[in-house]
């Protein structure tokens, strides 16, 4: 059914239920899955009040960053292993999750998106935006959104 799954994490408890799914899917399937972190960029751009950084701190930011995204998906690694799944650990520097995404599942040819969402209503998810709705919207593969 599905030959390579793409899943989308950041860490969160939320997000670990989406890479569980993922994970008993693919061993299902006999998928490989592609585990992806995108990390963002530090913001280049200094707002009235703001201290700028400096060109070190930004580097030395971002780096943490990077690396903080590799934990998270060589957990997933990990994880996968313990059933037999193959997992090719990606993090991925954009500051438009969503696009990056959609970016990667075009360039993995995956058959299949997993993602959680966080289910926000209203003002919350006016305001906050939606990276779910996003993909759903403009992925060209099938996305599975979990709770």
């Amino acid at each position: 059914m599905y030959a390579r799954i793409l899943v989308a994490t950041d860490g969160s408890t939320l997000s670990k239920k989406a890479v569980n799914s993922a994970i008993s899917l693919a061993a299902l399937c006999g998928a490989e899955l592609i585990a992806i972190k995108v990390v963002p960029r530090y913001p280049q751009s200094y707002f009235e009040g703001s201290i700028p950084l400096s060109v070190e701190d930004v580097k030395r930011v971002e780096k943490q960053w990077a690396e903080d995204g590799q934990a998270v998906v060589e957990a997933v690694k990990k994880t996968a292993a313990t059933k037999g799944v193959a997992v090719k650990a990606l993090t991925v520097k954009s500051d438009l999750v969503s696009d990056a995404l959609i970016s990667a599942a075009t360039k993995y040819k995956v058959d299949l998106i997993v993602m959680a969402s966080h289910g926000r209503k209203g003002i919350k998810r006016l305001l906050l935006g939606s990276e779910t709705q996003h993909v759903l919207t403009h992925s060209h593969v099938p996305v599975l959104v979990l709770r």
